[in-house]
């Protein structure tokens, strides 16, 4: 949401390639040109090191060149072989941000920002509130298919965002969610298992509340699919809801009146958080 949102027998990493146009670029290309002083200081050649880290020349060479983000690991690897005392592992926590997509960096900011959160959802449970091997499993329906790596790197972005549960100043975060993204065995029986565990969990949080729609409502007025809001502490907002405003992001105070009485109004007919999370546990007693 925008708010106006090898050859040589080494091992390579497909699909963490930068965006030249993204603004993360000159962080990873910094980073890179680091590594690369770190390698040439030690005296070794690309041919030479690569053998000695276990990756590919062709990986070396794009990582000190800012075109490939280094995974954690090839720090930890590269700190190991160059004796550097956990100086090069320490890009790890520079370089976290720019592991994620970028879409997903720009929403993360605007839930560190945000002072309540909204969320209407009639397919998937929201990802904040997803399992790590639930998001897993549902990312890997997605077709065409993402590769393994892209997957990883996905799950792992959409796992980060939880930090939003253990901020000092936590937000208000409101969810409600049709019935059957209670009961579809996305994973498995076991993993939606899990997954029901944990909504019962976040569900005690005291600022977080979990409303259940139930199937057998007639009607309400969810039925033009998802919504999302964010409020912020100067008095501004974003808010998305597909079918409107071409499903776009949008700030402007009438449109997001429509959509917070449309969310509204959607509480209203939902089960109360706590009649939510009794009906969590009856579904999560049937599995």
């Amino acid at each position: 949401m925008d708010r106006v949102t090898d050859v040589n027998g080494g091992v390579d990493e497909p699909g963490w390639d930068v965006d030249p146009d993204d603004e993360i670029a000159p962080v990873v290309e910094m980073a890179g040109g680091q590594l690369r002083l770190w390698r040439e200081g030690a005296g070794l050649r690309v041919a030479e090191f690569g053998q000695r880290i276990g990756y590919s020349e062709d990986l070396i060479r794009k990582v000190e060149r800012g075109a490939r983000i280094p995974r954690p690991e090839y720090l930890d690897k590269v700190d190991q072989v160059l004796g550097a005392g956990g100086k090069v592992a320490a890009m790890k926590k520079m370089l976290a941000e720019a592991r994620y997509p970028k879409k997903v960096r720009e929403l993360a900011k605007l839930e560190a920002q945000a002072v309540e959160r909204s969320a209407y959802g009639s397919h998937n449970l929201h990802g904040l509130l997803q399992t790590e091997e639930y998001a897993r499993a549902l990312i890997e329906t997605r077709r065409p298919a993402y590769s393994s790596d892209e997957v990883e790197r996905m799950v792992a972005a959409r796992i980060a965002r939880h930090s939003i549960f253990e901020r000092s100043s936590a937000p208000e975060l409101s969810f409600v969610q049709e019935e059957v993204t209670l009961r579809r065995p996305i994973g498995g029986k076991m993993v939606l298992r899990r997954q029901l565990e944990r909504l019962l969990e976040v569900g005690q949080l005291r600022n977080v509340e979990i409303q259940v729609m139930p199937t057998d409502h007639d009607g309400h007025a969810g039925m033009g699919g998802t919504i999302e809001m964010l409020k912020f502490g100067d008095g501004t907002a974003v808010g998305r809801c597909e079918g409107e405003f071409n499903s776009r992001p949008v700030s402007e105070p009438k449109q997001l009146r429509i959509i917070e009485l449309r969310y509204g109004i959607i509480r209203a007919q939902a089960l109360s958080p706590r009649e939510s999370l009794a009906f969590i546990e009856q579904v999560l007693g049937e599995i």
